[in-house]
């Protein structure tokens, strides 16, 4: 998963400008950006809501956008922060919902546990990753994400999470440790 490809601070704060005093080309600019990454995260933290909290946060993010200020780097933390807290606030609501007893993806994990083909499709695919990744504990899975995925340093992950940035950190080592044992490869460094 390639990393984020940081904008020089001048032309961000021209789209950022040109965004917040309405220009919906350069919102849009932002939005393809940021998204496909805002999708990933949210599947690993919400997978059963990804779509429509990436939605909620967008529209967040439109009604806050004027009062924004800051560099790009800032910008993606402050989106992946409206996005966790639209994730807690959802889950929080989950909790207090009564359970039903239907489930509408009993049938997809009925699929043949040996097609081999189908295996092998989800092993190459980002859907793959996301899913080895959402099996992490949560804390390290959101740290991954964050970190690998979104692009953020250490001490950005930190504040969001209410961490120190050495326990990111180690929550990073330990998560993609684990991962290492999960497909039985080297692991990648933060």
């Amino acid at each position: 998963m390639p990393m984020m490809v940081s904008m020089s601070d001048d032309l961000f704060g021209d789209i950022l400008a040109a965004a917040q005093g309405g220009d919906e080309r350069a919102f849009a600019l932002l939005w393809r950006d940021l998204n496909p990454r805002l999708l990933r995260y949210l599947q690993t933290i919400a997978p059963s809501s990804a779509a429509d909290l990436a939605s909620e946060t967008w529209l967040q993010v439109i009604r806050s956008l004027k009062g924004f200020e800051g560099t790009e780097p800032a910008f993606r933390a402050w989106v992946f922060k409206v996005a966790r807290n639209k994730a807690t606030d959802a889950q929080r609501r989950e909790r207090r919902r009564p359970r039903t007893t239907s489930d509408d993806t009993a049938l997809d994990r009925l699929a043949a546990p040996d097609d081999t083909a189908l295996l092998a499709m989800e092993r190459v695919t980002t859907d793959a990753a996301l899913a080895l990744i959402a099996e992490l504990p949560r804390d390290q899975a959101e740290i991954i994400v964050l970190r690998v995925v979104v692009g953020l340093d250490a001490v950005t992950v930190a504040a969001m999470l209410g961490k120190s940035p050495g326990a990111v950190r180690v929550a990073a080592h330990r998560g993609l440790r684990r991962l290492q044992e999960l497909v039985g490869r080297p692991p990648v460094t933060l």
